[in-house]
């Protein structure tokens, strides 16, 4: 089998100190693959989120060790983190974090331009991406002109841009109505299998987790299965 992706070994992550020491993962570990598409499931407090952000590298209190493509992400600077994180990496949130004075192509060139990359040199990417998420004819509104689905596929179609290794979404669909949450899911699959984008979503809902092709369950903080 190919070399994974990510690699969590024995993560644990305690919030508070004393009496009110909370225990939220408990010794988790856990690899993905290249191509995979696994849905960390949980209840609400299981500690799924937290997880994410953790593999992430958006915090970087824990016990144990997180590897992104064999680079150990544990201990790494802050500036060296936040390159793995630009190369490797892409997020999709529940809210869709997007900036309101800019365009829909605009935002979804923002990294790119934070990274100080050739922008020019996405054009046919962007191209590729507008037309997947069915924002070619939405590209020079506002996100206040969007619905929220919409608003949703302009943040997938950012974080797809740059082709990370690992698309890590956060109940990228909790905001959404049924109809639309299955729109994106299905968007998601593509991407998954055209691009070959390994993901990683975390939902609590057994429908958008069967998107994927393997479930992961965490209960009060340890895997499940």
């Amino acid at each position: 089998m190919e070399e994974a992706i990510l690699k969590v070994e024995n993560v644990s992550k305690t919030f508070g100190k004393g009496e009110a020491m909370n225990k939220v993962l408990d010794n988790v570990s856990l690899e993905i693959h290249k191509g995979e598409f696994a849905s960390l499931m949980g209840s609400s407090g299981s500690g799924k989120s937290t997880l994410l952000y953790l593999i992430g590298g958006l915090d970087t209190d824990y016990e144990g060790s997180i590897y992104i493509s064999g680079q150990k992400m544990t201990g790494m600077k802050e500036s060296e983190m936040s390159r793995l994180r630009l190369a490797k990496i892409g997020f999709i949130f529940q809210f869709y974090n997007l900036v309101q004075n800019l365009s829909v192509e605009d935002n979804i060139l923002l990294p790119i331009k934070m990274a100080k990359k050739n922008v020019p040199g996405y054009k046919e990417k962007l191209e590729e991406i507008l037309e997947i998420t069915g924002l070619t004819e939405k590209r020079k509104q506002k996100p206040s002109q969007l619905s929220g689905g919409q608003q949703q596929r302009v943040s997938i179609a950012r974080a797809v841009l740059s082709e990370p290794e690992i698309l890590l979404a956060d109940e990228p669909t909790g905001n959404l109505d049924s109809k639309t949450t299955i729109e994106i899911m299905e968007l998601f699959k593509r991407i998954n299998q055209e691009k070959g984008i390994t993901f990683l979503q975390v939902t609590h809902s057994q429908e958008t987790a069967e998107y994927g092709n393997r479930i992961i369950r965490l209960d009060s903080g340890r895997l499940v299965g």
